[in-house]
């Protein structure tokens, strides 16, 4: 059965935005959600955050989709992690990812090379820090060097086992994904054709040749919602959205498994022009219903429902390009109210 979180997205400026936030999260907890979702850029922490939603609800778990896993050291990783889980009472996920090889170098001011060979040792020297009570911990990789002889005996965490999931697009960091990671955090781009025939086979093949069980793999969505009483409104807010990932190459197989080059094509043509509105115009209709959730406010759950069935877990996110922080931070509100009013009728199609 698929569990529906949500991406808590606050404005404001000093302490008003955490306590923006803070509210955010405790409404999407009230609404039924089963988790609540921060993520982190150059200029804002996925932790921070983090701890304050924590602080602000009882129930839901606590995730990053994402945080980025160059932006720390292992040992600070590990130490943040074990904060956070004590502080949420054993509700943290841990979800992980690197960027592209040239945020990797000019934002982290470490080497692009091999991004999903780093992220698998980090996982790996992750794993044996959270075992740290049991003792000292030596690791020496190719990305990560440790040698950590605690200097008192510690409590064990409060999960045994931190759950680490981690965001990948195409196949080598899905390979990692299915070899070491208890879930994916798969691209608000991801479609029902992407899943079924580039991201399962590499999971299931991933995890056999691990000796892994499939059902050790969560498999997890994050949903572009868009709500307005016009829905051709909230149509153009996510075509929108959909253009800004057009113009990078990263998604041209997902556009070419579509048949959907030529638009791809077009909508860089446009976004080079800084033309909105041909952009808006070259994404496909079907590609606004493959990718996303575009919608009244009323239609929201049934619409969110036909997405459902591909995931384990689905996170659901306004899109927020061309919206102000105040803008998104309503459009988040209303996908929490439409889902706390329709709720009781949620439920993936057979």
């Amino acid at each position: 059965m698929t569990t529906y979180g949500m991406t808590v997205l606050a404005s404001g400026e000093g302490p008003e935005r955490f306590r923006r936030g803070a509210a955010l999260a405790a409404a999407a907890e009230e609404a039924g959600f089963d988790s609540v979702w921060t993520s982190e850029l150059y200029n804002r922490s996925a932790t921070v955050p983090m701890a304050v939603y924590a602080l602000a609800t009882e129930r839901v778990r606590i995730g990053s989709n994402i945080a980025y896993g160059v932006g720390r050291s292992p040992l600070m990783w590990a130490a943040e992690a074990r904060d956070l889980d004590d502080l949420s009472g054993g509700r943290l996920t841990l979800g992980l990812g690197n960027g592209t090889a040239t945020m990797m170098r000019d934002w982290h001011g470490v080497s692009g090379e091999a991004p999903a060979v780093r992220m698998e040792e980090l996982v790996e020297v992750l794993r044996k820090l959270w075992r740290l009570h049991e003792g000292p911990v030596e690791h020496e990789g190719r990305f990560y060097h440790l040698d950590l002889k605690p200097t008192s005996d510690s409590a064990p965490p409060l999960q045994e086992r931190l759950p680490i999931w981690i965001a990948g697009i195409n196949p080598l960091m899905m390979r990692v994904v299915g070899r070491v990671a208890d879930g994916l955090v798969g691209h608000p781009m991801f479609t029902r054709k992407y899943v079924h025939e580039v991201v399962e086979p590499e999971l299931t093949g991933a995890t056999e040749a691990a000796g892994r069980s499939r059902s050790d793999v969560a498999r997890m969505g994050i949903l572009m919602c868009a709500v307005d009483d016009d829905e051709q409104v909230a149509r153009d807010r996510v075509a929108f959205a959909i253009g800004q990932y057009a113009a990078s190459r990263v998604y041209d197989r997902l556009f070419a498994l579509h048949g959907w080059s030529q638009a791809q094509d077009t909508i860089r043509a446009a976004a080079r022009a800084g033309d909105g509105q041909a952009l808006i115009s070259a994404v496909p209709d079907e590609a606004v219903d493959a990718i996303a959730v575009a919608c009244r406010p009323d239609e929201l759950v049934s619409r969110v429902a036909q997405h459902a069935g591909e995931y384990d877990h689905l996170a659901l996110v306004a899109p927020a390009w061309g919206l102000t922080p105040p803008q998104l931070e309503a459009a988040t509100l209303q996908i929490v109210d439409a889902f706390r009013a329709q709720r009781s009728s949620l439920s993936p199609p057979g």
